[in-house]
Parts: structure tokens; sequence; C-alpha cells
């Protein structure tokens, strides 16, 4: 399709089979990975991900992206993403921007495009694909806003975020290729049994242990978020916990999204990266949320070529027993070349005594040194 128009491809299924089939009979060893605007049901079957073509950029395309996004991984396609920011601009954007370009001022309409951005970079890090796509206005970070402006700072800040918890996303892709999961999910998956979640088109899951609720209207600074029954959630920030089972506003400063973890929640952190082989993850944090049992594999595999599909990669099993307090740490499964065969969890223990959260999290409850044989440890 030309710039602004959406192509319309009524084979996009035998058109990704053909270029899969193409790609691995040229290099069976490499993955392919194909982006496409035009998709079909079976499209996974392909290594085929889908974005949702040329979406206007106001509030409300932005929140109509959410249940675009859920909708798809419904319909059993695990790939899904979307250009952040918009792509059809309306010109006062351009405008507002050219004008700052020139000189330096900030127009009503500019500082709009730049709260825009930051909070649609907030949903972003959080969908199956984290991208952004646009002309103009020009969208390098230092083009939507300089450094030091709460732009700029909230867009490293989930950028850093997403890097971060590469272990955590590495093995819900893990995750879906072996179990048949999708990352991003509607509350109703995983919180069925809650009527309540079942019309909730702005908040979901993304893996078991974090719940996303985006900011979409101009100028907010909280927003409503209902909890689901039958579990405690934590403030991923703060580790504040708060009953399942009712809405509450909750804040939502200019420069953070609000996020929260279930009782049970295992997540993973790594190092700080700017791209994804940059260094091998020789110290993890893992934070493990109070209140219920929980479990989370560590999936890794050699990243790049097919060997996964023949059985070469490993799984590290978590296990959290709410009852003793007790985690588990499983021995590895399975090996591949290049793999570490010791590593370093920290291990953060998240209670109503003890809030601890992304930003604040203190010392961990636990150091384990690991070295592939099956480890317990009470918190």
């Amino acid at each position: 399709g030309t710039q602004g128009f959406t192509a319309v491809n009524a084979y996009a299924l035998m058109n990704a089979e053909a270029i899969y089939d193409g790609q691995r009979g040229v290099d069976n060893n490499k993955r392919v990975f194909l982006l496409t605007r035009s998709g079909f049901a079976g499209l996974q079957r392909y290594s085929t991900a889908t974005w949702s073509g040329d979406i206007g950029t106001r509030w409300e395309d932005m929140k109509a992206q959410i249940s675009a996004g859920l909708n798809f991984a419904m319909s059993g396609i695990p790939y899904w993403t979307m250009d952040i920011g918009g792509f059809c601009v309306e010109n006062r954007y351009v405008a507002g921007q050219k004008q700052w370009n020139a000189t330096k001022t900030e127009n009503a309409d500019y500082k709009e495009w730049r709260e825009l951005n930051a909070r649609w970079y907030q949903f972003g890090a959080f969908v199956p694909l984290y991208r952004a796509h646009g002309q103009y206005p020009f969208r390098e970070i230092w083009e939507i806003a300089p450094e030091g402006h709460p732009a700029y700072q909230s867009v490293v800040y989930y950028t850093k975020l997403r890097y971060n918890m590469m272990p955590y996303i590495y093995s819900l892709a893990g995750k879906t290729y072996f179990d048949d999961y999708t990352i991003m999910r509607p509350l109703v998956m995983d919180y069925a049994s809650d009527l309540a979640v079942r019309d909730n088109s702005t908040q979901y899951m993304f893996g078991p242990s974090m719940m996303i609720a985006p900011v979409y209207t101009y100028k907010a600074t909280s927003r409503e978020v209902y909890f689901p029954k039958g579990t405690d959630w934590y403030d991923l920030y703060t580790g504040k916990r708060y009953k399942g089972g009712q809405k509450q506003e909750v804040e939502a400063p200019f420069e953070r999204m609000p996020i929260f973890a279930p009782s049970g929640g295992i997540l993973l952190y790594g190092p700080e990266i700017t791209y994804v082989n940059e260094k091998k993850p020789e110290v993890i944090d893992v934070y493990i949320y109070a209140g219920k049992d929980g479990s989370f594999y560590l999936y890794e595999d050699e990243g790049t070529n097919n060997n996964y599909q023949k059985g070469t990669y490993s799984k590290i099993d978590f296990n959290y027993s709410d009852a003793t307090n007790t985690l588990t740490i499983g021995s590895r499964e399975g090996s591949y070349p290049g793999m570490l065969s010791e590593r370093t969890f920290n291990i953060i223990y998240v209670s109503p005594n003890a809030p601890a959260g992304w930003d604040n999290k203190g010392k961990p409850a636990k150091v384990i040194e690991y070295k592939g044989e099956q480890i317990s440890v009470k918190l």
C-alpha cells in the first residue's frame, strides 16, 4: 500500500505462507518474521504479526486500539501491534511541531500532541510488539519533546522498562509457542467467573502477572480501575495493595500509567539493555506477590534460529506456595549453546506488610545463586 492507504489483501494467509515457505526454503536456520497490515485466521502459523494499519491520531483512536488488540488476541492470533501515536495525523499537530522547531514555543496543539504520545507509548510498551511509526510530525523521541520534558522522560522510562522485562516478555513468547498462549489478554480470559469484567474494554492482562490500565483522556491524572474478584492487586510502582471485586479511582500522573500485579503473580526483570541480545541476564530480579499460589517459567533459547522447534531451549520453573511462603525454583530443563550455567536471582517478596515496587524495590528478601539444581527458599 502507498502512504496513507491501507492495502487490502484478500489472500493474506496465502501471502504469509508464501513468504514463510520462501524464506525457510532459502535459509532454514533463520527465524522468519513478517509484519503485515493484512491478516486472516491462521496467520500465526507463518511467524506473522499484524498491525492495525493507518489509524488516526485522536484520543478516541488510541482508546479504540485497546479493544482492537484484545479482539485480535481473542481471535487466536497472538502477535498484534499498532502505530504508537497514530499515523493519519491531524494537520494541527504538524503545524504545532513546525512552530516549535522554528520558534521553540509550544502552542496548545503541540502540547496536546506531546501528551498524546506519552500516553500512547505507555500503552504501547505493553502490547506484543512495541513499535512507533509515522512520518509527520517527526517521531524520533527528541522530535516529540526535548530531554527533560515529562513526555520525553516517560517514553524513556517505559522503553527501559520494556527492555528490563525481556526475561518475562520472552518467556511469554515461549509460552505462546509451547502452550498456545496469548500475551495481550482481555480480563475475561483469566477472570471469567467475574461477570463484571465481561464488558471491560480498557483494561487487560499482559501475561499472567500484569494488569494494564492505559490512560486515554487528555489532561487526565487519574482513571477508574476495576480490580477483578478472587485476588488482591498490587501497584507495580509502589507495592500498594487493592482488594479485588471493586472499582477505584487510581492516580495516573502525566508520566505514569496504572499497572498492577495479582496475588500469586511472578515478574522477572533483567539488566538495563538497549537491544535484546546486548548481554545475558546474569542477574534477574524476581518479584513474588503474596496472597495466592503462583507459577511461571523462565524460557530461553538461542534467540535467532529455529532450533527451539527441535527441543534446543531451557526452562526454569518458579513455583510459589502461599500457605508456606515458599518459592521453589525447579531444576533447569533442557539446554542450548551459549546458555548461562549459573546466575543470580534476587527475590523481592511483595506483601501487604512489605510493599515494594519497581520504583522502590529496597533490599531483596533472598539472593539465590542458581546453578541449575532445584532450590527452595522460605520468604
